[in-house]
């Protein structure tokens, strides 16, 4: 294993902008592609047809960390392998964009905490083959399997023990689980 605990790419991230469905909501905004290896960017436009338009959003670094390697295989295993792009509402809305790119993770794990939350969007987006190959060299070179160890009981003996007489402390002959005995009551009826 190599002294690298962490490995980091800029990745630009696409949104689309699409005409809202409601009334309630002008537009709709959703990531569609990475950039690998893409330089910084502030919602430059790459193409427009008709209503719709693709921004390159943001460059984010996409971190990798040795001890996420299971998250990462967890990712990887999906039917498309994807990456989490989390968006959250700008404070100020400028020039007509209203999303903020927030972070980027190749953690499934990581995606799902922040999918837990009503404050962010959280969107899949599939992952590039040259993204795929460079997670999967990352794994494969820290990933390490937890052995499973099965719980053992201590090898205390449990059948001394008198279920039912209760507390030590009270003298008692019988079982505490017993039904009580029928006594008179004193009705007035």
């Amino acid at each position: 294993m190599t002294g690298e605990r962490m490995r980091a790419m800029p990745v630009g991230v696409v949104v689309r902008r699409l005409p809202g469905v409601t009334k309630w909501q002008k537009w709709s905004w959703r990531p569609v592609s990475l950039l690998p290896g893409a330089k910084a960017a502030d919602w430059t436009v790459l193409r427009k047809e008709g209503e719709a338009v693709e921004y390159h959003a943001a460059t984010l670094s996409l971190e990798l960390h040795r001890t996420d390697t299971e998250a990462y295989l967890t990712a990887l295993s999906d039917k498309v392998p994807s990456i989490y792009v989390i968006m959250r509402p700008a404070d100020e809305v400028e020039r007509d964009v209203p999303m903020d790119v927030m972070l980027l993770t190749a953690s499934a794990y990581e995606g799902q905490d922040y999918a837990d939350t009503t404050d962010v969007m959280v969107e899949k987006v599939p992952m590039p083959p040259g993204l795929i190959a460079w997670i999967r060299e990352f794994v494969e070179l820290h990933h390490q399997d937890e052995i499973f160890i099965k719980r053992k009981r201590d090898k205390k003996r449990i059948d001394l023990k008198e279920d039912g007489i209760g507390d030590v402390r009270i003298r008692q002959i019988s079982d505490v689980y017993r039904a009580p005995g029928r006594k008179p009551k004193d009705t007035l009826q």
